[in-house]
């Protein structure tokens, strides 16, 4: 006999009605261009549309458009819509220009077209989203939830529902066994938590659940109560109430934690890869595009510094470096030489400030980061990205693994030329430990929170504020 499996995929029941509507949307904007501009439409446009219409939907799951009404603000929202219709029509662009047939295109249209399709996009998710809101305020439409356990998940549970008026949610309270003073212990918002009070103990939350008082109950308890928890699922198995369990191991240190299944085995993933299947395709993708422009438009530069550096001291221009790469694999490396010397043992001494071995044109490169230029030609090769945690040295790997909690939780991902530690400030000489702690802590918030608009806005702002540091040396 085969069991069920225990985990669906989550997803809004409307999302596919948000799919049609947008399409609707995209075509109608199209349309009235058309009208507006009295442009025909030809084979050419109809093409166009196609080609606007599917990148669209790509780029919209990308943005997680289709999330929950219930599970995101409207703001976000509206913003991954327009992000999306930015990427088709620019998508567009390329496409026509690739296939030669951008003169077949009015500029204007084109233009009138983008500009509707975004009015549309907002102003049929506005209709929705106000419509709902009347419906809850109303008292249509809302949902009663309670918090088992007051624990510091369920602290934070909270503050996200009160933060979130849009979800729709009434809160109806704390359910908790446990005497008053253990009570959301070590807590900043004690006061504000005491204030909401807790209304009862867990078999009061079961009770009101089994009278229709409760629509959503969240267990919050500490997992190592799990027979307390599993008695909690066995109460509620006659209720129609739905149950969502809030764990509370690891919770900060999560990467990227999905359902798995291991034939009807299901298994909750970590510390796992953000880029992975279509997302992996994607980041890739744009490594190879971003890059190649940049290597096109610096390679006189490149020229220029590698002749400099072999004019001015002796040795050998590139200098290429062991590193850790995706799951902690070796790879090397390209710089233009800044020192002296060219380290490569186990034990490399860091750049300080000062420092006796870098060349003076070396102090101007690194400085400016132009030594990190030839990386560009490791992206290309696939050993690197354009934004990722910088890659270390193998020594320095080798010694901070074992002083900074999950620092090789920062190999799940490609090292990158520029990453969110570095555009923070955080680069450069880790003459301390804290140093290296909160560069990691960094990296790993960019893993776990890993996005194509969260890389473009790293690149962005590295442009205005991540090549210089005073750190660097």
């Amino acid at each position: 006999m085969t069991s069920p499996r225990t985990f669906k995929p989550s997803g809004s029941s409307d999302a596919n009605f948000y799919r049609l509507f947008d399409i609707f949307a995209l075509f109608l904007a199209f349309q009235c261009a058309a009208l507006l501009y009295d442009f025909k439409l030809t084979p050419i446009y109809a093409v166009s549309a196609l080609t606007v219409a599917l990148s669209y939907l790509y780029s919209a799951e990308l943005f997680s458009t289709y999330r929950s009404w219930r599970a995101g603000k409207f703001r976000t929202m509206v913003i991954c819509a327009w992000g999306s219709v930015l990427i088709a029509f620019a998508f567009l662009l390329v496409v026509s220009f690739l296939f030669k047939f951008s003169e077949s295109l009015s500029r204007v249209g084109i233009a009138i077209w983008f500009m509707l399709s975004v009015a549309y996009l907002y102003i049929w998710r506005l209709g929705v989203y106000w419509y709902k809101r009347n419906r809850r305020k109303l008292g249509l439409s809302q949902r009663n939830v309670a918090i088992i356990g007051a624990t510091e998940s369920a602290a934070y549970l909270h503050a996200e529902i009160v933060k979130h008026d849009e979800l729709g949610f009434n809160f109806k309270g704390f359910y908790d066994d446990r005497s008053p003073e253990r009570l959301f212990e070590q807590l900043e918002q004690l006061e504000q938590l005491e204030q909401q009070g807790v209304e009862g103990g867990i078999q009061s939350a079961v009770d009101a659940a089994r009278n229709g008082e409760i629509d959503i109950l969240y267990i919050a308890l500490p997992m190592k109560a799990q027979k307390r928890i599993a008695d909690i699922l066995l109460q509620l198995g006659d209720t129609t109430v739905d149950v969502h369990i809030v764990p509370d191991f690891l919770l900060s240190n999560l990467i990227h934690a999905r359902i798995e299944h291991v034939g009807d085995v299901d298994t909750l993933s970590v510390f796992e890869a953000p880029c992975i299947g279509t997302h992996e395709f994607i980041k890739r993708t744009e490594d190879i595009v971003v890059s190649a422009i940049i290597v096109t438009l610096i390679t006189p530069l490149l020229l220029i510094i590698a002749a400099a550096i072999k004019l001015t001291s002796k040795g050998p221009i590139i200098f290429k470096q062991d590193r850790y790469g995706l799951d902690g694999q070796k790879i090397k490396v390209w710089k233009f030489r800044s020192m002296t010397v060219t380290e490569n043992s186990d034990v490399v001494t860091q750049a300080t400030k000062n420092d006796t071995r870098i060349t003076p044109l070396g102090g101007f490169l690194r400085r400016t980061s132009l030594d990190e230029l030839p990386q560009f030609i490791n992206v290309l090769k696939g050993d690197m990205s354009i934004v990722g945690p910088r890659p270390h040295a193998v020594a320095h790997n080798e010694e901070y693994r074992k002083k900074v909690e999950f620092y090789m939780f920062r190999h799940k991902t490609k090292p990158g030329i520029t990453g969110w530690a570095q555009i923070n400030g955080w680069r450069g000489e880790t003459d301390t430990l804290d140093k290296m702690a909160k560069r990691v802590e960094y990296d790993l918030h960019y893993i776990k929170h890993w996005s194509l608009w969260f890389d473009v806005k790293i690149i962005f702002m590295t442009i205005f504020k991540g090549f210089k540091s005073e750190n660097a040396y």
